[in-house]
């Protein structure tokens, strides 16, 4: 049972303030691994990117990985089938989903003080040639745009007014109606939006140190980091064929093998929720030697867990403060 965003806060702070969330640290309430995930670290506050993919600021990433380091046996991915069939205890792991270049500015030396390891799925399209990626491509349309709404079309039921004065409700709503499309009306889509929002698409120049170069990576391998797929293009990829869907597996594959040289056995679900794969997905990570999948259904995994191509993780957000990370970490059956 999860609670609701107001109920969390108000538990976390009781937790707090009478003592119990240490008492419960100490005594081993919960068995398992909790895979914490993450995006960017940093400060959103000035970007005109998806402000939503930043998880933390560097104070606050700094405290979350020393917190667990302290209380909690941190293990990385060579450790988790081991840890997920055989031991007890309680464990924490620490994953990052894109690539995005901060993780290696930001998040690696923390990791390393800390002398932690954690692994981060890359989107190999996105290293290989720097792009904007869809999603910020649409906050960035939503942010920049003249208008005060967008009017009522072929892909939203209603007008889309923009809510000041960052206009994440629009942003929000947009974006899940790209997670909604097939994959061949995607790009249709976005195109709609960069004329409707009469600002064009997000300028190429964004990207420019966007992602980590092949080179970053190589460096944190050898640093005790480890890496896993994220396909090519970070598709939804529920919405591909399953021949489509095949490609952005393999491809992603073929592409990290070839820059680090090792096998590669981990993959992570773009978006992640329940809808944003299927038994096609399933099929191509087996045909392609991919031993575990993750997803973002939030929870933790109990010891026994069986379907390796289903382990849960649960997202760090920037809306999560040091005393709610506290409670995440504690008592995960109801706050992850």
């Amino acid at each position: 049972m999860l609670l609701d965003l107001s109920k969390r806060a108000l538990f976390s702070q009781a937790l707090d303030l009478t003592g119990c969330g240490r008492a419960l640290r100490a005594s081993r309430i919960w068995q398992g691994v909790l895979i914490l995930n993450y995006h960017r670290i940093g400060d959103p506050q000035r970007s005109m990117l998806d402000r939503n993919l930043w998880s933390a600021t560097q104070d606050d990433f700094d405290y979350q990985v020393g917190m667990a380091a302290k209380n909690f046996d941190v293990i990385g991915l060579d450790d988790l089938e081991d840890v997920l069939t055989h031991r007890r205890g309680r464990y924490v792991m620490f994953t990052f989903d894109d690539g995005y270049q901060d993780n290696y500015t930001e998040a690696y030396p923390i990791l390393k003080a800390h002398q932690v390891p954690a692994t981060f799925f890359l989107t190999t399209g996105f290293l290989d040639a720097s792009q904007i990626p869809w999603w910020d491509d649409i906050a960035w349309m939503v942010r920049t745009s003249k208008l005060s709404a967008l009017d009522v079309n072929r892909w939203t039921s209603s007008p889309v007014p923009f809510d000041q004065p960052h206009r994440e409700g629009a942003i929000h709503r947009l974006l899940n109606v790209y997670k909604e499309l097939p994959g061949e009306s995607t790009e249709e889509y976005v195109e709609f939006l960069a004329a409707a929002l009469q600002t064009g698409r997000c300028p190429k120049s964004v990207a420019d140190n966007l992602w980590m170069t092949w080179d970053m990576v190589r460096e944190m391998r050898r640093g005790g980091m480890s890496f896993g797929g994220h396909t090519v293009t970070h598709p939804i990829l529920a919405n591909l064929s399953s021949q489509q869907q095949d490609w952005e597996v393999a491809e992603c594959k073929r592409r990290l093998v070839e820059e680090l040289g090792e096998p590669i056995t981990a993959f992570s679900f773009p978006v992640g929720g329940r809808s944003s794969y299927n038994s096609f997905t399933r099929t191509a990570l087996e045909t392609h030697g991919f031993r575990m999948a993750f997803t973002y259904h939030g929870n933790y995994c109990r010891p026994g867990h069986q379907d390796l191509y289903s382990i849960s993780r649960t997202a760090i957000e920037t809306d999560i403060d040091q005393r709610q990370f506290r409670a995440v970490v504690t008592l995960p059956q109801l706050f992850a």
